[in-house]
């Protein structure tokens, strides 16, 4: 799948090196859920994590998404961590993720007061396709 459509961020340094990213994936909330997206993955290169870079990532991620729109995002991560964003676990009690995760580190956050109500089941995948390239055959 591709990121959703304007949401895939990468933060350079004045070199025009890259020091960060972000990317946020369509989703449904859930069989027959509301759309939501996922945010995954934050990184940033170890030789600057203290410069406020995931932050500033995040502030941007969260503001262009409810910008386009969007309703609400999750994502798994450290909860002291994404709190400060307004990020919890309190709306994710009734969705699964597909693959092993730790329950706790489930978390969501509503753009739309309501949007996650009556969301449940496990997140799918709804986004835009990657269009196939064609491998190079070996010699």
């Amino acid at each position: 799948r591709r990121p959703s459509e304007g949401l895939a961020f990468v933060a350079v340094d004045a070199a025009g090196s890259v020091v960060g990213t972000v990317r946020l994936w369509d989703v449904r909330a859930g069989e027959g859920g509301p759309a939501a997206l996922l945010l995954g993955p934050l990184a940033v290169d170890p030789a600057v994590k203290a410069a406020g870079i995931g932050s500033a990532l995040m502030r941007h991620a969260v503001e262009e998404a409810e910008r386009l729109g969007h309703r609400a995002v999750l994502l798994v991560g450290d909860a002291p961590y994404y709190a400060r964003f307004g990020f919890s676990a309190d709306r994710t009690g009734n969705l699964a993720m597909p693959g092993p995760y730790e329950r706790e580190r489930f978390l969501a956050l509503e753009l739309v007061a309501g949007a996650l109500d009556g969301a449940a089941g496990t997140l799918i995948a709804s986004g835009r396709k990657a269009k196939a390239v064609p491998m190079a055959q070996a010699a």
